[in-house]
């Protein structure tokens, strides 16, 4: 009899240790951190921006209207700075919409790292 109790109780702690896993698990993914976009109906579980274009602090998503698209390219409305469609730090956007990434502090403040701009078709 002690034999199948002290199985029983080894199946308890195996069974605990699995669902405080998955509770884990099941928290990471609901969870936004600073590098993730929030998550969207295109991607219900968000995305990440490339660790080249964010510090964990600057990249963020904007509004359609803080960008605006034109013949020269993407004016960031906020800075005044204007973006070449063809320039390096113009990325497609996983989830349709508007993400900028640019230094928040410093020297740089305002300079744009990454722009993630959504497909013409979106």
């Amino acid at each position: 009899m002690a034999l199948r109790h002290g199985s029983l109780l080894a199946s308890c702690a195996v069974g605990v240790a699995l669902a405080a896993f998955a509770l884990g698990v099941v928290g990471y993914v609901a969870h936004a951190y600073p590098h993730d976009a929030l998550p969207s109906a295109a991607l219900p579980q968000g995305w990440s921006y490339p660790f080249a274009c964010c510090a964990n602090y600057d990249c963020r998503e904007v509004a359609d209207a803080d960008i605006v698209e034109g013949a020269r390219g993407y004016e960031i409305r906020g800075t005044g700075e204007l973006i070449p469609m063809n320039d390096k730090r113009v990325k497609d956007s996983p989830d349709g919409r508007f993400h900028w990434c640019a230094h928040q502090a410093g020297l740089d403040a305002g300079k744009t790292i990454c722009l993630f701009v959504p497909p013409r078709g979106f």
